[in-house]
């Protein structure tokens, strides 16, 4: 049997009420196995964003069963989903999400902080994840200081460093160039290809899709064909 790291059965979230209710996940299943990549791709209000909170444990489905590694995720304490997300899940986002006036090591450690984690294995940890990323050279800067690129780089390192098992990556070059978008691209699939990290991808973006081993094309909250999906990038 394949090693399901996300199982996810008839997934539906809706927002607000009445005539204002909108409906983005309108029943979604799909299943992701421990070292495969995936793209979720779609238009805006298509449900991937949606879609990957709950994966990631952000956000509760209103109707569906998620299980995370073969636990029912609706039976998790807080505690324990505030443990998974910590240690198992690793985040880049495309707002990067950096303390401007913390330094770039500060920033990166500050999973293994709120861990409860020592200041000396931390920063051992966080330089470890730097030099991982060529960045160990800006440890000491400020995060504003850094380049659009950089920063991004930086994000990755603090979403490896507490060794996690699946990375979700939201429009991750979704405010870099071309160039440099590609390199950030380059760093995560070398992360899915050497340490067999799970990488789960959100994105309109479909050459990053097409990287990806599999493709979830998302439109008006359900899954559809490529063809239906029809320019969902």
């Amino acid at each position: 049997m394949p090693d399901l790291v996300l199982d996810a059965s008839d997934i539906q979230k809706s927002y607000g009420r009445g005539a204002g209710r909108f409906d983005a996940l309108k029943g979604v299943t799909l299943q992701v196995t421990r070292g495969e990549s995936i793209a979720i791709v779609g238009k805006s209000g298509s449900g991937k964003s949606t879609l990957m909170h709950i994966l990631a444990l952000l956000d509760a489905p209103d109707a569906g069963t998620l299980r995370i590694a073969g636990a029912d995720a609706a039976t998790l304490g807080q505690g324990e989903i505030h443990r998974l997300r910590n240690a198992e899940f690793g985040f880049v986002f495309q707002q990067f999400f950096l303390v401007p006036d913390a330094t770039v090591l500060e920033n990166v450690v500050m999973p293994l902080k709120i861990a409860g984690i020592g200041r000396r294995e931390r920063t051992e940890r966080g330089m470890a994840a730097l030099r991982a990323l060529e960045l160990d050279d800006k440890a000491k800067n400020r995060a504003t200081a850094l380049s659009g690129g950089q920063k991004q780089r930086a994000v990755i390192a603090r979403a490896l460093v507490n060794d996690p098992s699946v990375i979700f990556a939201d429009e991750p070059t979704g405010n870099l160039d071309t160039v440099t978008g590609g390199n950030v691209e380059d760093t995560l699939f070398a992360l899915n290809r050497d340490q067999g990290i799970t990488l789960v991808i959100v994105t309109h973006d479909v050459e990053l899709a097409a990287r990806c081993d599999r493709q979830i094309h998302l439109r008006d909250g359900l899954e559809v064909s490529p063809e239906l999906a029809g320019a969902a990038a």
